[in-house]
Formats: C-alpha cells, structure tokens, sequence
C-alpha cells in the first residue's frame, strides 16, 4: 500500500515508517526537515512540506492509498493549536488529492472529563500538566467527527515507552481509556513500536472506521 506520513521524524513516527517498509508498503515521509530522518531504503522517498499547508501537502499526498499521521506538539501555557491546524490542512489537501483515509494518534483522556476515574497522580499531576496538548487533540477529534467524507480513524494510547513493538496483544476500548475489570483506568503505558503497529493493521480493517480507540497491551 502507498502511505504518506505525518511526523515521520518522532520517535513513534520512526517506528510507523520502519515497520511500514518491513511490511512492504511504500511510504513518503513528508517532514520540515529531511535530514532528520536518517532511514534509506527503495520503498522510502522523503520529501519537505508544511504542515499546515494545504498547498504544501496536496502534491505529496497525490496518488496515497492512505494518509497516517504521528504529529505531536509540547503543552504550552498559551494554548496549543497544532493538532487542529494540521488536521484541517491535512483533511483539505486529502480531498484535493482524492484521498479518503486517514490514521491518526491522540491520547487517553482527550475528554476533559474522562480522567475521573484516573489514579491521584494522574489525575492531579499529570493531566493538568499536559491539558493544554489533550484540549486541542480532543478538538481535533471533533473536527475529524464532523468530516463525513473521510474515512479517519484515532488510535489513543496511554504513557508511551521508547521501544519497539512487541508481540502483546493490543487490547482496545471505544471511548477515553481502556478500563480493567472493575471499570477503572489499565495503569499500564504502551511502546510506541505497538502503537505503530495498531496503526498499520488499521490499513487492512474497517473495524475502527470513523471512530476513536483507545489502545493498550495485554
């Protein structure tokens, strides 16, 4: 499958791609700065563009069976915007294209009332700490909701570990995290290796069309 990818140069986004080659898809990594990304191989062509043009990213995303997206943006006291900027860019340049599926990531607990349930820590140190990034994700989520003639689909992990993927089996919730047995929050993170390897099964599934995820390892 032809795939164009967002955030090719982060961390998770070097496992997407990675992985992608190994399966046998052929991936254009459109990032800002194609230095960084450092992997060679003839499936791989990397290419600079803005993402949050419109103009930048149609002619990348011309003849793609699918877009994937593993953009991330740091907390700030002023708001964050990226997600919502990037996505519509995005979404415009897809239809300009005629391309109609995208895989994105977000995060547990988008919802600003979904961490209710969620351990001290995370509650009353974590989430504050990161709201500005979770408020605009879940924004994100919204628009790709009200975007009907798109096929999208957000994978939402919980803490992510630097590692590669493993072979756990991925369990999965519709909605803000995914509960143990007693309804209440798996405390547990994922590597970012497995969610680039839920992302990439998505390719070939219609299970989670249009809807949002939540991930985590057995």
């Amino acid at each position: 499958m032809r795939i164009a990818v967002l955030g090719a140069t982060g961390q998770t986004g070097q496992q997407l791609v990675n992985q992608a080659l190994q399966q046998g898809h052929t991936v254009t990594a459109v990032v800002r700065n194609p230095g960084k990304l450092t992997v060679t191989h003839e499936k791989l062509k990397v290419v600079e563009g803005d993402i949050f043009s419109t103009d930048s990213l149609t002619s990348h995303f011309k003849d793609q069976d699918a877009v994937m997206s593993c953009l991330g943006f740091s907390p700030s006291f002023y708001g964050v915007t990226g997600y919502t900027l990037s996505m519509r860019a995005a979404l415009n340049a897809m239809r300009e294209a005629r391309v109609n599926r995208i895989i994105t990531m977000t995060s547990w607990y988008t919802d600003p009332d979904s961490g209710s349930k969620a351990s001290f820590a995370i509650r009353y140190l974590l989430l504050p700490m990161i709201r500005s990034v979770l408020t605009n994700m879940y924004e994100m989520e919204n628009y790709l909701k009200k975007s009907e003639d798109i096929n999208w689909t957000v994978a939402r992990p919980p803490g992510l570990r630097n590692a590669p993927a493993t072979d756990k089996e991925i369990l999965t919730h519709e909605g803000y995290y995914v509960p143990d047995a007693s309804g209440l929050p798996m405390r547990e993170s994922i590597t970012r290796g497995d969610v680039a390897r839920f992302m990439l099964s998505l390719l070939d599934s219609n299970a989670w069309m249009k809807k949002a995820v939540a991930i985590i390892t057995k």
